[in-house]
C-alpha cells in the first residue's frame, strides 16, 4: 500500500517536501544563486537545486532534480552545485523563461 501511496503523491514522501528544504549550500556564479537541496530517497541522497537572480525587481527560480543518486549527502550536495553552475552556464537568464 505504501507503494501506491507514494506513486500517487500520497503519505509524508521526502520528495514532496523539498520545495520546504533549507538549502545545504550556496554559491554565487554570474550573477546567480545557486542552492544544493539534495533529499533522501530510497536510501541515497537525489540531486536536486534551485537556481535563483533577480530579474527586473522580480526574484526567479529554477527548480532541478535530476537522476542521479548519491550514497553520501556530500557529493549530492556537490554535485547539485556543478549542475546548477551547468544550467547557468548553458541557458543563462532563459532558464526562466
Amino acid at each position: 500500500m505504501s507503494f501506491l501511496k507514494k506513486l500517487f503523491g500520497g503519505g509524508n514522501s521526502e520528495a514532496t517536501e523539498t520545495g520546504s528544504a533549507k538549502p545545504a549550500k550556496q554559491v554565487e556564479h554570474k550573477g546567480f544563486l545557486i542552492s544544493a537541496t539534495p533529499y533522501k530517497a530510497e536510501g541515497q541522497y537525489q540531486t536536486c537545486g534551485v537556481v535563483s537572480k533577480e530579474v527586473d525587481g522580480v526574484m526567479k527560480e529554477h527548480r532541478f532534480i535530476r537522476a542521479d543518486r548519491f550514497a553520501g549527502l556530500d557529493d549530492a550536495v556537490d554535485i547539485s552545485i556543478k549542475k546548477g553552475i551547468q544550467l547557468v552556464d548553458e541557458q543563462g537568464e532563459r532558464i526562466f523563461g
